[in-house]
């Protein structure tokens, strides 16, 4: 595996100087944050994160993300056109050396918290999700700020684009994912880059909208719409181990050919549908961290690893979930989990 850490540019606390001190760690995840979804992305500008990443002896070969328009999810009239940029945008990632491209198809939210600073015992900050807390919520009047798409609609915009999303089901979404696949992948083979969907997060439907992303009956859904590699999935034990009806390990052996990325994190479920994000090590949270490694690596895993969403701790402050210092211990004890398996297993 290739140990990556999630670098948001510029502006992110967490310098590229930093990163590469972590053991390890091969390269960045990173995109092009200039520019609105549907928008071609300049050479330049992808050019210039290859540049300051290999300054610093890093590679940049994982994109997170070239996200989807909201038009092609609803397959309105002008997702053509943007589904060109979007292969477009593959094509110029794969002349720069781009090898995975990580996405989601979640309709209008990104990746949802009701909390974005518990306070635990120990002192540490971390995200969490209570869904009584979420369906008291109004997302077109709540204060409450969430990395991912509060950034991105004025109130007046989310409101339409809420209302051109009702009535709007999980088939229906489906086609507009398919409709998607069909032009995409055939593009990513060409550009030599694996296209890596990331699962919906948390697992259900929220507000009304759907999401399909979410257990192993829509993974093996998904991965039959196009047989290829090129056609890949994130897998984002996070996301997935939210829901106790997946089972981690055996679908990490199962898809691990089908998983050129993989983000990796523990949860630690609290009730129906409530859990905290934690410590990376299996004994922190509700998910058997070794148990997954081992099915990877059982399953012939060979792509990027990520130590996904991390606490706050020892008084950092910064983006929810992207401090330094919590993903590097998990990036430390991830390397671990690694060696110890595949010296196991005999691999090199």
């Amino acid at each position: 595996m290739k140990l990556t850490f999630r670098w948001y540019g510029e502006g992110d606390p967490v310098t590229l100087e930093q990163i590469r001190q972590i053991p390890c760690m091969t390269g960045i995840v990173s995109a092009v944050y200039d520019r609105k979804p549907g928008e071609v992305w300049s050479r330049e500008s992808i050019a210039r994160i290859a540049e300051q990443a290999h300054a610093q002896g890093l590679a940049f070969e994982v994109v997170e993300s070239v996200p989807v328009p909201e038009e092609i999810k609803l397959g309105g009239p002008d997702a053509p056109r943007l589904i060109e940029a979007y292969c477009e945008n593959i094509r110029r990632l794969g002349e720069a050396g781009v090898r995975c491209v990580c996405y989601n198809f979640m309709p209008v939210f990104d990746w949802l918290r009701s909390t974005l600073a518990l306070r635990e015992p120990d002192g540490a900050n971390a995200l969490a999700y209570d869904e009584a807390e979420v369906l008291a919520m109004n997302p077109l009047t709540s204060e409450l700020s969430l990395p991912g798409w509060d950034e991105s609609y004025t109130k007046e915009g989310l409101a339409s684009l809420m209302r051109r999303y009702e009535g709007f089901t999980e088939e229906d979404l489906w086609h507009s994912l398919e409709s998607f696949l069909h032009r995409v992948i055939p593009a990513a083979e060409e550009a030599g880059i694996r296209m890596a969907i990331h699962p919906d997060d948390p697992p259900w439907g929220i507000f009304g909208l759907p999401r399909i992303i979410t257990c192993e009956e829509n993974l093996d859904r998904f991965l039959s719409i196009c047989d290829s590699p090129a056609n890949g999935l994130t897998f984002c034990t996070g996301s997935l181990g939210a829901s106790p009806e997946n089972d981690l390990p055996r679908l990490a052996r199962k898809y691990a050919k089908r998983i050129p990325f993989a983000h990796l994190r523990n949860v630690l479920r609290t009730g129906k549908r409530q859990f905290r994000e934690v410590a990376h090590p299996t004994a922190c949270g509700s998910l058997d961290l070794y148990g997954i490694v081992k099915g990877l690596v059982e399953g012939g895993f060979d792509g990027y690893v990520r130590p996904d969403h991390g606490r706050m701790i020892w008084g950092e402050t910064g983006r929810p979930g992207y401090g330094l210092y919590d993903r590097a211990l998990g990036a430390a004890y991830l390397t671990g989990l690694f060696e110890a398996v595949e010296k196991d297993r005999g691999v090199s």
